[in-house]
């Protein structure tokens, strides 16, 4: 079958953000390649296609090379991953079938809080939050108890997350608010810290579904905050990543395991997830807070939802052909 394997380049330099954010944006090509050499042994043919800076040669290529299916990892376009939806919708006027959630769900998993305020609405636990907008005055809390952390409200891949993100008190809160504005140019989402133990939940299919066996990050005891920061994701010899180690299977009991899995689940159907997803939450006195649900996770060989995969003994070219799968079946499906 011919697979065009899409992802996004990164400008040489960011829109918005830190400089050292380029580490995560660059991955995708890496990522691009996994995936293609995992098609090419299950006996594909994989083609490459990369999203820069204009839109016209990304559609001309794919028109010329008219895959049967398209393997979608882009996660922005051109430095913004506000327009990661925008691909995936573009993908759809082309009339191609691809991979991954549909426009709508990237969109809306995408808005952290868009994301809260749907899983508020079905009784899903997620931490008490309020959303301050770009160019909003910075509001007294009344209702949130410190510490909070601070998010950009549309970045993943834990960007513009650091220790400072957490704050206990009014001075730090409206500094990290400032921060978000000033840096990444988008609305600054206020949470309440829960301290307790992170769960990854790696979940595939469209029905059945199956969760694979959950990742647990352990944080280690020198770190100045218990969180999944930027360099504790990104940058291998800071003290960060050292500190932030995943552990699969996550050692639950039976039920704190059974809530996992059930909330995570119920979060893939809300946003209507399509082939994988991970959701990330946070338990602490049996309850899981669900933190954000990722619609286009990495899927690299090293990555969180290939490493579950692993633990269910699911191989790399397993985990890829079983998405492939998926796509292909909504391509038979819409022909029908």
């Amino acid at each position: 079958m011919k697979v065009a394997v899409c992802f996004n380049r990164v400008p040489p330099r960011l829109v918005h953000g830190e400089p050292l954010d380029r580490i995560s944006e660059e991955g995708a090509e890496a990522e691009a390649q996994a995936v293609a050499a995992a098609l090419r042994e299950l006996g594909h043919a994989p083609h490459l296609v990369a999203l820069g800076a204009d839109i016209a040669p990304f559609v001309a290529e794919l028109r010329a090379l008219a895959p049967e299916l398209v393997f979608n990892l882009c996660e922005g376009f051109w430095g913004q991953s506000r327009k990661e939806m925008h691909v995936a919708a573009l993908l759809d006027l082309l009339g191609l079938t691809f991979t991954g959630g549909a426009p709508l769900c990237l969109g809306l998993t995408q808005d952290k809080a868009r994301t809260k305020d749907l899983l508020t609405r079905h009784q899903l636990p997620t931490p008490k939050y309020l959303l301050v907008k770009l160019g909003e005055q910075y509001p007294r809390v009344r209702d949130l108890a410190y510490p909070l952390i601070v998010k950009p409200r549309f970045e993943d891949a834990s960007l513009g997350i650091s220790n400072e993100s957490v704050v206990d008190s009014e001075g730090e809160l409206k500094a990290r608010i400032d921060y978000v504005h000033r840096t990444y140019r988008q609305g600054a989402l206020v949470e309440e810290f829960i301290e307790g133990r992170e769960i990854n939940a790696a979940i595939l299919g469209n029905g059945p579904h199956e969760v694979l066996p959950l990742s647990e990050i352990r944080f280690h005891s020198d770190l100045v905050r218990p969180i999944v920061s930027y360099e504790g994701k990104w940058l291998e010899q800071s003290q960060g990543y050292q500190g932030t180690q995943p552990q699969c299977p996550a050692p639950l009991k039976g039920r704190d395991a059974i809530l996992v899995r059930d909330v995570a689940l119920r979060a893939y159907k809300i946003m209507e997830c399509r082939d994988y997803a991970r959701v990330d939450i946070r338990l602490r006195d049996g309850v899981p807070y669900i933190l954000e649900v990722n619609a286009n996770p990495d899927i690299s060989p090293e990555a969180g939802l290939a490493r579950c995969a692993g633990v269910a003994g699911i191989r790399y070219p397993q985990l890829i052909r079983r998405v492939l799968e998926m796509a292909a079946q909504r391509r038979e499906a819409a022909r029908a």
